[in-house]
């Protein structure tokens, strides 16, 4: 296994999940993840899509929002797809992007607790248990599954903060990490992580999947010019945060977005912010990206193809030029 795989949805439609899916099994990309950005591709529904495409390929969720659905139905999406395809579907809940949250009048008091509620029903409830809880977040009476997993299914929790970084090395199997993270910030995840796994006293394999806005060309300026518009997309929705913060550009952020949006962004961000926070230029430059994520701690490079109308173009010459050589 390269360690190396391919995230679908958001900007790729839903009709050509099921063609991507295949492509990617059939290179030579290690996992697919589907990813629920609101408002474009569902994650549980394209994930259904991208299972049954394939045949062996481990397909993950990457991530689904822990407030968005009541755990009790994200338990039993999860239950189904991991019994319908034993050992490999890869569920990830997070939060999800605060922005789009509060657009459907969800965001929590405390977004912390509400990941941890959900987090710990969700295992309950997957493991076999019958749930009763009042709960400030989530309310259950009697709730149980009639079809829980068959085998332990490893839960991955998709994290930005230092407190849920902790959580996660906690109560979680895996981590996922957002879009528009740098290698600094991956070692600097670790370390909370661990913290998290410390003071819970857990050990065994704690897996570190790392998901990079992804742009190859042998033409470095188309590359660098698709990946900046998309990282601008996704830095003017999060906002200023710890990503932003451990990247040392909070402040520059803050002044664009104060002005305008993406395009503002798009338009000012310094090409250092492309190098840094994106896997973006030639075949060779990426090839050696993709290694700084994994000598930093990553056990998994999720790529996250751009433009999305391109994607097949953009596996294709991935599969020639750069899998063969990690």
């Amino acid at each position: 296994m390269n360690g190396v795989g391919l995230v679908l949805g958001s900007a790729i439609g839903p009709e050509h999940i099921a063609t991507s899916a295949r492509n990617a099994e059939r290179v030579g990309f290690s996992e697919l993840w589907l990813a629920e950005d609101f408002f474009f591709t569902g994650g549980i529904g394209g994930a259904a899509v991208a299972l049954a495409a394939t045949d062996q390929i481990r397909v993950g969720l990457g991530v689904v929002s822990a407030v968005v659905r009541h755990p009790a139905l994200l338990a039993m999406e999860i239950a189904t797809l991991a019994r319908a395809f034993p050992g490999r579907f890869i569920p990830g809940i997070g939060l999800g992007v605060p922005g789009w949250i509060a657009q459907m009048g969800l965001l929590p008091s405390s977004p912390l607790a509400a990941v941890r509620d959900c987090v710990g029903s969700v295992r309950r409830l997957l493991d076999g248990d019958t749930v009763t809880e009042p709960g400030k977040v989530f309310r259950f009476d009697q709730v149980g599954l009639a079809y829980p997993q068959l085998e332990r299914i490893p839960l991955h929790m998709g994290v930005i903060g230092p407190k849920m970084l902790q959580l996660s090395g906690a109560v979680a199997d895996g981590s996922i990490l957002s879009v528009g993270a740098g290698v600094e910030y991956v070692r600097w995840a670790q370390q909370r992580i661990g913290e998290g796994r410390v003071k819970a006293g857990r050990s065994g394999d704690h897996r570190l999947t790392v998901f990079a806005i992804y742009s190859v060309s042998d033409d470095r300026a188309r590359a660098v010019q698709a990946a900046r518009e998309t990282l601008a997309f996704y830095k003017a929705a999060g906002g200023p945060n710890t990503l932003t913060e451990v990247a040392g550009i909070t402040e520059d952020l803050r002044d664009m977005l104060s002005r305008g949006g993406a395009e503002v962004v798009a338009a000012e961000m310094p090409e250092q912010w492309v190098d840094d926070l994106t896997i973006a230029g030639t075949p060779a430059e990426v090839v050696d990206k993709i290694r700084r994520f994994r000598d930093a701690g990553a056990d998994s490079v999720a790529l996250f193809p751009t433009p999305g109308h391109q994607a097949a173009e953009i596996i294709d010459l991935t599969s020639k030029a750069v899998l063969p050589r990690l």
